[in-house]
């Protein structure tokens, strides 16, 4: 019997989630490297294009990518450096900064699809549709705990 096997399904999904992060994150480093992009820098984009429907703030974006103020304030200042975001004061209120993506993100995101796609449909070949359902609900429910969490340790 594989110590695998023997592993209790929570330390399994927990030591699973962070070796395929590492991976995922190797993987995408590589790839991204001919863009000039990094990993974070490329969340970041995916984040304020697809969650959100106006040009959000920098702590509307760190909650979506599960990070700090600071770490986004540095990534999106990378970005707008290689010319793929623009950092503005909001119009209503000077404390509050916005990130907005520019023309050469659209332009990455077309470059970048068939490679995009292929890498995807490898990741998930074999897994049915019951089981990414099945798994989304885990990882969203994993989320809203860790949530709780950080909230309770402040």
């Amino acid at each position: 019997m594989d110590i695998i096997d023997s592993m209790p399904d929570q330390k399994f999904i927990f030591g699973g989630i962070q070796v395929v992060a590492n991976q995922m994150d190797t993987m995408l480093e590589r790839e991204l490297k001919e863009y000039n992009l990094t990993t974070k820098q490329w969340l970041l984009t995916i984040v304020v294009a697809n969650i959100f429907d106006h040009d959000p703030t920098i702590k509307e974006v760190a909650k979506g990518m599960g990070s700090s103020h600071q770490n986004v304030k540095q990534v999106a200042l990378k970005l707008e450096q290689k010319g793929f975001v623009v950092m503005e004061k909001d119009s209503h209120d000077a404390r509050i900064t916005r990130i907005k993506l520019t023309d050469a993100v659209a332009s990455f995101g077309k470059n970048s699809q068939k490679k995009s796609e292929i890498f995807t449909e490898k990741l998930f070949k074999g897994i049915s549709a019951e089981e990414m359902a099945m798994t989304r609900s885990a990882l969203e429910k994993m989320l809203a705990n860790l949530e709780v969490m950080d909230q309770e340790s402040k």
